[in-house]
């Protein structure tokens, strides 16, 4: 696999790949290559973090492909390719001459997959475009964060990892069309339509019903008790999703009567009456420790967490018996986060750490 592209949405996608088996070819610019090398601190090793967290399992070249000699030596290697992903500036490579219609005659098997910013039409597609603008174009930020609050980013690039995750499964679909029909593809996944996917069932319902969903804090506008609630100590998520688990969590609580009560007796009328049912839910909980709830409720049979902050979640036993941590002495002296995928019980392996910019290209006489 060839890869030509920065930042986060493509690089993670070659990743995924990575260790799912694929020989990554990463391509960078000489000059400082891919810039995410430089988003820190905090940095791993040499290495921002999103780098670092994106880029596992690579190797990497330098290419100036305004140089003759380059441009060619990255055509051979296209020519050879399975697949070829890239996530440049839209149209970019194809004014170097690296478009699908330039490399798919040499190689008709190639799989030539673009992570865009708006897409292939309309009147923003030859726009760039970063993760915070997806979020706030697409309605993310006006449904994220506290009600009546200001819009906020959600805590980490969705945008990106999201789109990522599209593309390594369009790609993964596409090589398994190849094996029977020998034909490549040319692929696309765009931030901007990502961003409309986790809008999903919002835009859905505002196309319903004409209401516009705004910010519900750590709620759901669709499903009520879903949200966090205060404890003497911190706060916890509580999901009561029907139902059944409404009765299991009254009866936990010593609210019993709240399940029999008409405001309250259906998930309908607890979503119009969530205020008054929250505040009743939170006279209880926070005269107890979380610690408590956790083991009072999951005994219970009703669905909760705690609210954790990262360093918590990173000393959690859960976090830990998961596999997804590395630490840097089982990760060739780089901490890492591994892929949230198990074949027969066993997580791939993070392999390599990231590769140091340029370190495989006497490799390729480049």
């Amino acid at each position: 696999m060839v890869e030509v592209s920065e930042n986060l949405a493509g690089p993670f996608a070659a990743r995924i790949l990575g260790e799912l088996g694929a020989d990554v070819i990463k391509v960078e610019r000489p000059q400082g290559g891919d810039p995410a090398r430089r988003w820190g601190p905090p940095n791993v090793g040499d290495d921002g973090a999103i780098f670092a967290f994106a880029n596992r399992n690579k190797r990497s070249i330098v290419l100036d492909l305004r140089d003759d000699d380059d441009r060619a030596a990255l055509r051979g290697l296209a020519a050879q390719a399975d697949v070829f992903i890239e996530s440049l500036r839209p149209g970019a490579l194809e004014a170097l001459g690296f478009g699908y219609p330039e490399l798919a005659p040499s190689n008709p098997g190639l799989i030539y997959a673009s992570i865009l910013a708006y897409g292939e039409e309309g009147p923003l597609k030859d726009l760039p475009g970063y993760d915070l603008l997806m979020q706030a174009h697409g309605g993310i930020m006006a449904t994220t964060g506290p009600e009546g609050g200001p819009p906020v980013r959600a805590g980490t690039s969705i945008g990106d990892i999201g789109s990522a995750l599209w593309m390594a499964v369009a790609i993964l679909a596409a090589l398994q069309e190849r094996s029977a029909s020998g034909k490549g593809r040319r692929l696309s996944v765009s931030l901007f339509d990502t961003a409309l996917c986790w809008s999903g069932y919002h835009l859905l319902g505002y196309l319903a019903d004409g209401k516009v969903p705004g910010p519900l804090g750590t709620g759901i506008g669709m499903i009520a008790p879903y949200a966090a609630f205060a404890s003497s100590d911190g706060s916890l998520m509580i999901a009561a999703g029907n139902d059944g688990l409404f009765r299991k969590l009254c009866a936990v609580l010593g609210l019993d009567a709240l399940a029999d009560t008409p405001q309250f007796a259906s998930n309908a009328e607890r979503v119009r009456n969530r205020d008054e049912l929250a505040t009743r839910i939170e006279g209880v909980t926070r005269s107890l420790p979380t610690a408590t709830l956790l083991e009072r409720l999951r005994a219970g049979g009703v669905p909760t967490a705690p609210v954790l902050a990262i360093d918590e979640v990173a000393r959690d036993p859960q976090t830990r018996a998961s596999g997804m941590l590395v630490t840097p002495e089982e990760g060739s002296g780089y901490p890492s986060i591994g892929i949230p995928i198990r074949i027969d019980g066993v997580r791939p392996p993070t392999g390599s750490p990231p590769p140091r910019l340029g370190e495989d290209s006497p490799e390729f006489s480049v």
